[in-house]
């Protein structure tokens, strides 16, 4: 499990390919690896990865096809900054949301624009996770933990402030960019949670709608 708060930005050093997967070498920045084993987990762009080597100034991880299909891990290349968070311990400080580093999906950067010091992004999600985005909700893009401050359909406006522009991969975002987006744990699970006992119906998957709410007492007429 993670926050959401970025410790570091750093960049990766090295894709190789390895036994129909990839191998990453990520190069860790000011990120503290002195409490870091091997088999450890460490976030990169959100993506919640297994250190296997540590050759001192960072680590490297084996990254599935699973997760490059399913992530914009592909459009990484060497080079390409990365948000970097170690997994947090029972004394960690939560001071964004909690994250599991397993990314629900690939959205776009839509625009970007100025706003006093801010910078506010539009982001467009894919359109299966629309509904668990909501106004001053929480959502991860790329790793960090973020505040929804308008929803409209399946875009979605942030507001960034300088702070978080410095000390993540957010300062080099620009239209069209693909980011990793995370929803809220809490908006899944209680999803699932309201199917009741068809959850356990072959094929019953997240199929909320408002008639099945109204049907099962949980909208009054």
């Amino acid at each position: 499990m993670f926050t959401g708060i970025i410790e570091s930005i750093g960049s990766i050093r090295a894709l190789t390919p390895k036994g129909g997967d990839v191998r990453v070498h990520v190069e860790t920045g000011k990120l503290d690896l002195s409490d870091v084993k091997l088999g450890d987990s460490i976030a990169v762009n959100g993506v919640c990865l297994t250190a296997v080597e540590l050759p001192g100034n960072g680590f490297a991880a084996d990254v599935s096809r699973e997760t490059l299909d399913c992530t914009a891990m592909n459009d990484l290349k060497s080079g390409s900054p990365v948000n970097l968070e170690k997994a947090l311990t029972p004394t960690t400080r939560l001071g964004g949301h909690l994250v599991s580093g397993h990314v629900d999906g690939v959205g776009e950067v839509v625009s970007r624009s100025d706003n006093a010091r801010a910078v506010e992004f539009r982001i467009r999600a894919p359109k299966e996770l629309a509904k668990y985005i909501a106004h001053k909700g929480s959502i991860t893009v790329d790793g960090t933990s973020l505040t929804v401050n308008a929803v409209d359909g399946a875009e979605f406006l942030l507001t960034i402030i300088p702070h978080t522009l410095s000390e993540t991969i957010m300062a080099s975002y620009k239209p069209g960019r693909r980011v990793n987006l995370e929803v809220d744990l809490l908006a899944r699970y209680l999803e699932r949670l309201l199917l009741g006992d068809k959850a356990a119906e072959p094929s019953a998957g997240a199929t909320i709608t408002e008639s099945f709410l109204a049907a099962n007492g949980y909208l009054k007429s």
